[in-house]
């Protein structure tokens, strides 16, 4: 056997491969009413927005599709993130995003609507805590909650531990260890729960993304089945493992944290992998083409 013919052949292979991936993909975006997508690495970077982002909102509108953002950052609030979508020329309503901190607002209020919080977070996290009636203390809590904290001071750290050794429960906004930023990444909420945790040998509850409650809430508010729902991401062990381990669907898009190379060791698996929203975006724009001109 030649080695001209057995590269001819080996090409045959991927090309055949490369066509099942694409029919697969296909397949998934047809299978899917609502995308629920990410912010930071996904559809911006830090204060700048991704190539196609925009753009790919439309595809999904003119396929007759939905789109929600949720973002485990909970950094900000809804509102915040509302100004900083509307400067980069995206509007959307109140009701199109949702946080890792509407989860644990939602949570604390069906669960232990009486309990005394303290709350590790920024002034924006707080001002949501108490508009929604949580009742927030700075002298021994039920509950202690850190969220995405940038704000964050020893003598935050220090409070929240002393509580909980002295026996609040440790709540935990989301696990992200990392937030993307345009120079590399900074800490976030799971790296500050670590040094708690080695502190204090106290494991937090974490709530947002991967968790069975932000699948609960997204069903809640929009009425889609999980079947018909892609959790859409850069983050295996948060976006993607959102939509895999909860009967949804997780695609991921390579434009933040994870590479294509991490895969192959990956324990959670994307049902597909985009290079970007772009790529998903012109996917969806083909199809519809596809469906005119079968019309």
């Amino acid at each position: 056997m030649t080695a001209g013919f057995m590269k001819r052949s080996n090409q045959s292979r991927e090309g055949e491969l490369c066509g099942l991936m694409e029919l697969k993909k296909r397949k998934l975006l047809e299978e899917t009413d609502l995308f629920v997508l990410d912010m930071d690495g996904t559809f911006y970077l830090g204060d700048k927005l991704l190539d196609g982002a925009l753009e790919y909102l439309e595809a999904v509108r003119a396929a007759g599709k939905e789109f929600i953002f949720f973002t485990n950052n909970s950094s900000k609030s809804p509102r915040l993130y509302l100004d900083k979508l509307k400067r980069m020329n995206c509007h959307i309503t109140r009701r199109q995003i949702m946080t890792s901190g509407d989860v644990t607002i939602q949570f604390l209020k069906t669960y232990y609507p009486e309990k005394k919080v303290y709350l590790v977070g920024t002034d924006a996290l707080e001002e949501s805590f108490a508009e929604s009636g949580i009742h927030l203390t700075q002298r021994s809590p039920d509950i202690v909650v850190v969220g995405f904290d940038i704000t964050l001071t020893y003598e935050k750290l220090e409070k929240a531990c002393t509580f909980i050794r002295n026996g609040a429960m440790f709540l935990a906004t989301h696990l992200d260890i990392n937030c993307p930023a345009e120079d590399g990444f900074i800490p976030d909420c799971g790296s500050l729960c670590a040094a708690i945790t080695l502190s204090t040998k106290v494991e937090p509850r974490y709530l947002g993304k991967p968790f069975p409650e932000t699948v609960e809430m997204v069903l809640r508010q929009t009425g889609v089945p999980r079947e018909r729902i892609a959790f859409v991401g850069d983050r295996l062990y948060t976006d993607v493992a959102t939509g895999v381990k909860n009967g949804a669907k997780g695609y991921l898009v390579l434009t933040g944290e994870t590479k294509r190379e991490d895969l192959a060791d990956a324990v959670i698996q994307p049902d597909a992998v985009f290079e970007s929203l772009k790529e998903m975006g012109t996917y969806l724009e083909e199809m519809m083409t596809e469906k005119r001109l079968a019309i």
